[in-house]
């Protein structure tokens, strides 16, 4: 599909494929995410793959090394244009299959019922929907490490609530919309709560902090409120 490249501010540069939850689209933002990484044009210091489109941070000095009469911005553009004309096979990225374990029980589910309730299924049909299906991570944000995943079955898609909370526990699982997703830290939050896994999806000190990556896909099992305690303690 064509896309837009534009100018973000004096230091970025946008690859747009439209504004939507596409995995088709977020296949093709993935792969230029993959090549540019493996590239490393210079001066770029940062590479942002949202649903469907792609960000560069660059530094105009060194992205500007070796063809002094371009701009920056031109120079990566170029660069972008030539990859984007000159496709792989196939645009897939393969990303890593992750299963997360997940307390359902109600102490950690406080939007479960309500979320029932409006979807007019008992709490148990809305657990085994929740955890039936993978999910495909389209990008991390919000937070560091928050993946925005998608997408759940129609029966239990549902808005996000119409007044956040003030404090979010971290590891709770949420559904917005037709997204889940997982707050890697404590922090506001407006998604509906329905579940919350013991893995620490951040954590700055490890080798790689974030626990997903765009591209992978997830899998929720349940758990038992003393299993999720004993898996927590052990990490």
């Amino acid at each position: 599909m064509p896309c837009r490249i534009a100018p973000l501010g004096d230091r970025g540069l946008l690859i747009d494929w439209g504004n939507r939850i596409d995995e088709a689209l977020n296949r093709q933002v993935l792969s230029l995410w993959d090549r540019l990484r493996r590239a490393s044009p210079p001066g770029v210091s940062d590479l942002v793959p949202a649903y469907s489109s792609l960000t560069l941070i660059f530094n105009a000095p060194d992205a500007r090394h070796g063809v002094p009469a371009a701009t920056a911005y031109d120079t990566l553009r170029r660069q972008v244009e030539h990859l984007l004309a000159n496709p792989p096979e196939t645009e897939e990225t393969t990303g890593r299959q992750i299963r997360i374990p997940v307390c359902y029980d109600q102490t950690m589910a406080p939007d479960l019922p309500a979320l029932a309730a409006r979807c007019g299924l008992p709490a148990d049909k809305v657990v085994e929907l929740h955890t039936g299906r993978e999910y495909r991570v389209f990008m991390l944000g919000f937070l560091p490490g928050f993946p925005y995943m998608g997408t759940v079955d129609e029966q239990i898609a549902t808005p996000r609530l119409s007044e956040p909370r003030s404090r979010v526990p971290a590891g709770s699982v949420g559904i917005a919309g037709a997204q889940t997703g997982i707050y890697p830290l404590e922090s506001p939050g407006g998604w509906n709560l329905i579940g919350r896994t013991p893995l620490r999806l951040f954590d700055a000190q490890r080798a790689e902090p974030t626990l997903l990556q765009p591209g992978d896909r997830v899998r929720f099992f349940p758990i038992s409120p003393r299993e999720f305690h004993q898996i927590q303690a052990g990490s």
